[in-house]
């Protein structure tokens, strides 16, 4: 890659190979076409996929900000993201190719895998789950992960998936708020060697989780589990039967009936549930990662994410199948048991693109670069980041030891809310180390000051969309308020992503990270409210608080403030068993780095806690105004 003179900073223009063997080229025109007709931009997305009955309307903003897109179109995304290729030459193409940790592989075909799918919604028909009723689905990286997922899209279920490394309080609050009919998990995973017991953290969520009457257990581990009669079933016994039929009908869904709900931290203790639907999420996932990874036929695609987050959702399982590709998926850990993990199965299974986080390049940055340099990575044509920023020493690192200075990095923004990337470069991009270049086509952003005015260029603002795109959320599950006052309240007619940015001179985007009380650890997002309210839960804490420090690998580290109960005595044993007790409540994502024992803690005078005086203190800096500090 070359510099490039007319865009200022360090530029790396993509070479004359790449820029030849991209389908789309002129950006310019299609961003162009996109904003002088924004609904006939999606709609041209929206007809090349498949619909039991074209829509009437392409956006519906009629109840703004409850925007509808394609309202009076019928579809089914699991139609499309199986049915459609196995009645095509694509029935015996590899549509999921899998690695397990201890590295046994299993793949499916796309006439396979809609076979094991068609079962498994037969199963869940079987216990009772019709269109509407909500089903949880708690496990590690294993292809019956997708399955349940679009086994529960083919009969109108909404599915909530719950990150295999949560624990008993996030799994229990996320079944309780969904009101969840089914539960389906893993008896465990395989974790760097060690085995996570998925079962027995969910069997003590299920003591507190009224709703749910059926418990679909899939083997992984072959460890003895509990298994209580009549509410704990084996999904292979069951499979077996013949209720589990290879055809199962297809449940026509309306476009804007609810896909799944997806929990994701915010500003008060209780994640929110986020909606997703049908058919405005299919047109965002398939346009984008056509488009931005510019799939050809022959491609091998490794979204390195978890399902059990929104990436995983969007590029492992739903924007892949939609377009027809060979989708890699790996078990375990980057570096387990050596940090050549991943450079070892991307020469092995000759994957073409890889889309990661920044903290897993800087975690395999640490080992240096011979580990990658034992591999030959030639097949690698374009490389992806997700979850947080990028440094731009990592994005070097990526772009020339992984990528052998060839490969593109496509560095996209996004939300658990926008569903589909938003901020992005594409192939032929001209790309600045640490910048997701422009927004995608149809996507119109700014960055706006506290007065809602643009801010000038380099100056640091909120960032906001300007207008509706397909697959943005519809609602926050049974909380429509919420929905409105978290992102639709400060600046009238835009929503709100709760991320500061810049823009340079080229128009080029830089974010900076988040403005309210979320802290992203290794890409993601933990509410400080959640890690407080942890602490508090032990017998020993009075109160807490919670700040994001950065870290080089991790990207921030948790920092606990706690003061604790009058006649406590502290003890570094007692510093442990508080951090094991978050582990435990939340998952070992969330244990605190430090955390340090206090008498007070700096508020308002309406009682908030001012984190903000916190972190300006730990990083030695001046912490501002305090003038609304209580005595």
């Amino acid at each position: 890659m070359s510099n490039n003179s007319q865009l200022s900073g360090e530029v790396f223009s993509p070479s004359d190979e790449i820029v030849s063997q991209t389908a789309v080229k002129d950006w310019d025109a299609l961003r162009e076409f996109a904003e002088n007709d924004l609904e006939g931009f999606w709609a041209n997305e929206a007809s090349q996929l498949h619909w039991f009955q074209k829509w009437d309307k392409v956006l519906d903003d009629s109840n703004k900000p409850f925007y509808k897109w394609f309202t009076g179109g019928k579809v089914n995304i699991s139609y499309n993201c199986l049915d459609l290729h196995a009645q095509t030459a694509r029935r015996n193409k590899l549509a999921l190719l899998w690695e397990g940790e201890k590295g046994e592989f299993r793949s499916f075909s796309y006439f396979a895998l809609k076979r094991e799918v068609c079962k498994f919604a037969n199963v869940l028909k079987s216990l009772g789950v019709q269109k509407g009723d909500r089903v949880t689905i708690y496990m590690g990286r294993i292809p019956e992960l997708p399955m349940a997922m679009l086994a529960c899209a083919r009969i109108g279920a909404i599915h909530s998936v719950v990150y295999g490394g949560f624990t008993v309080e996030a799994l229990h609050e996320r079944l309780e708020d969904s009101q969840s009919k089914v539960l389906i998990v893993a008896d465990g995973s395989y974790q760097r060697g060690k085995i996570v017991p998925l079962k027995a953290i969910a069997d003590e969520a299920l003591q507190r989780a009224a709703t749910v009457q059926s418990v679909l257990v899939v083997k992984r581990t072959g460890e003895p589990v509990n298994m209580e009669f009549g509410r704990d079933m084996w999904l292979h016994e069951l499979m077996s039967l013949p209720i589990a039929s290879t055809t199962c009908s297809m449940e026509i869904m309306d476009a804007e009936d609810p896909l799944f709900i997806l929990y994701t931290s915010g500003t008060t203790g209780k994640p929110k549930a986020i909606l997703h639907t049908h058919g405005g999420y299919m047109v965002g996932t398939y346009s984008t990662l056509k488009y931005v990874f510019d799939v050809k036929e022959e491609d091998r695609y490794w979204c390195a994410a978890d399902p059990g987050w929104i990436t995983g959702h969007s590029y492992i399982v739903y924007g892949p199948l939609l377009n027809g590709l060979t989708s890699f998926m790996y078990e375990g850990a980057p570096n387990y048991p050596y940090p050549n993990r991943w450079w070892q199965m991307i020469e092995k299974w000759g994957i073409n693109i890889l889309y990661t986080a920044p903290t897993a390049i800087r975690g395999l940055m640490r080992f240096g670069e011979n580990w990658p340099n034992r591999h030959d990575l030639s097949s690698l044509r374009l490389l992806g980041s997700v979850g947080e920023p990028i440094n731009p020493e990592a994005w070097k690192w990526y772009h020339r030891v992984i990528g052998k200075g060839n490969c593109p990095i496509m560095d996209t923004w996004w939300q658990t809310e926008t569903g589909m990337f938003m901020i992005t470069p594409f192939p032929v991009s001209p790309l600045k180390p640490g910048s997701g270049t422009k927004p995608f086509p149809g996507v119109k952003m700014d960055i706006l000051n506290e007065d809602g005015k643009p801010v000038k260029p380099d100056e640091e603002g909120f960032l906001v969309v300007q207008s509706p795109w397909p697959a943005m959320m519809r609602t926050i599950y049974n909380d429509p308020e919420r929905y409105i006052n978290q992102y639709w309240s400060r600046y009238p007619g835009c929503y709100l992503t709760g991320d500061s940015a810049r823009k340079d001179k080229d128009d080029y985007y830089w974010i900076i990270g988040r403005v309210d009380d979320v802290i992203k650890v290794s890409g993601y997002r933990l509410g400080t409210a959640e890690i407080e309210s942890a602490l508090v839960s032990h017998h020993f804490v009075s109160e807490a608080a919670a700040i994001g420090l950065p870290h080089e690998v991790k990207g921030n580290a948790i920092h606990a403030y706690v003061i604790l109960k009058s006649g406590v005595e502290y003890t570094d044993r007692l510093l442990d068993e508080l951090r094991a007790h978050v582990a435990h409540e939340l998952g070992p994502i969330a244990k605190p780095d430090y955390i340090e024992i206090v008498d007070s803690l700096p508020k308002t005078r309406s009682g908030k806690i001012m984190r903000r005086v916190l972190k300006a203190k730990a990083l030695g800096q001046d912490p501002g105004n305090l003038s609304t500090l209580e005595e």
